[in-house]
């Protein structure tokens, strides 16, 4: 059987019993490296399980899926994914492929990012949709993701931003010339994120538009969530550009209407206690 194990979010004990139970029982035992990352690293994690772990990259999951699939109808497989199993659609993928192959799976759920962001207290059922934030370059500056936030916030829904992260990630040199040479891993911080919003809106109103998200808008930082040291702060998306929040994995809010209740709530981690002082329960601008 295949087994797709949800490690949870902060270090090697948020794994439930029932994963760590089946972890225990698999012969081989592997470990999804590229779509989020623990605050611990692969060696601690096999001192609590007692498993060797091979680490799993985008290249192994997506392409040679099989390798990792083989011999799971004869014996136990399992897949361990930072959060939840279904926090990332490569692994829907794997499901499909063991089924083709006529391999048994199970899934063993944890808390992941999308629900684990009620932390600073906005209401889970007042998110809309999910966008991803990429890095840019110098020549690739994506908005697509824009559009999305802003139509969430005029439907008044919230929208969780998940940032980018670079693992294993050619340059285009080494990636021309056919050379394994990988470059060191990227996290996308919550201020990194807030200044590539702040640049969209700049080149809205450029083109004339007034842009539903503005500099004032009320967002939410989360650093690290579910791990000892995590760090929540809530303010204008252009507080925001200047916050510094530590180590990764980083996620941004950016709120459509706020209700009394998640306002309040807000003020806890306010970088600036003046800034909730108005729009008790109306859109914040």
């Amino acid at each position: 059987m295949l087994y797709l194990v949800g490690l949870g979010l902060g270090d090697a004990k948020d794994i439930t019993v029932k994963g760590l139970e089946a972890v225990r029982r698999c012969r081989r035992v592997y470990l999804e490296a590229y779509t989020s990352v623990l605050t611990v690293g692969k060696e601690a994690l096999e001192e609590f399980y007692g498993k060797e772990l091979i680490l799993a990259d985008r290249e192994m999951v997506e392409q040679e899926a099989d390798s990792l699939l083989k011999e799971a109808d004869v014996c136990d497989v399992a897949f361990l994914v930072v959060g939840d199993p279904f926090g990332a659609t490569t692994h829907s993928d794997l499901v499909l492929r063991a089924v083709k192959l006529g391999i048994p799976y199970k899934v063993i759920h944890n808390a992941s990012i999308m629900n684990a962001v009620g932390c600073c207290g906005l209401q889970l059922y007042n998110f809309g949709e999910t966008v991803s934030i990429v890095f840019w370059t110098d020549t690739w500056k994506p908005e697509s993701f824009f559009d999305k936030i802003e139509k969430n916030r005029q439907n008044g829904m919230h929208t969780l931003c998940l940032l980018d992260i670079k693992v294993k990630e050619q340059s285009l040199e080494n990636l021309m010339k056919g050379r394994k040479i990988y470059e060191p891993p990227r996290y996308m911080s919550v201020n990194q994120a807030a200044e590539q919003l702040l640049a969209i809106i700049q080149n809205r109103r450029l083109q004339g538009e007034k842009p539903e998200i503005t500099e004032n808008t009320i967002c939410v930082g989360l650093a690290r969530v579910g791990a000892l040291d995590e760090k929540i702060a809530s303010g204008t998306l252009q507080q925001l550009s200047t916050v510094e929040l530590g180590a990764p994995l980083h996620s941004l809010i950016v709120t459509g209407t706020l209700h009394p209740l998640e306002l309040e709530m807000l003020q806890l981690f306010s970088v600036d206690s003046s800034t909730f002082e108005t729009n008790a329960c109306q859109r914040t601008t």
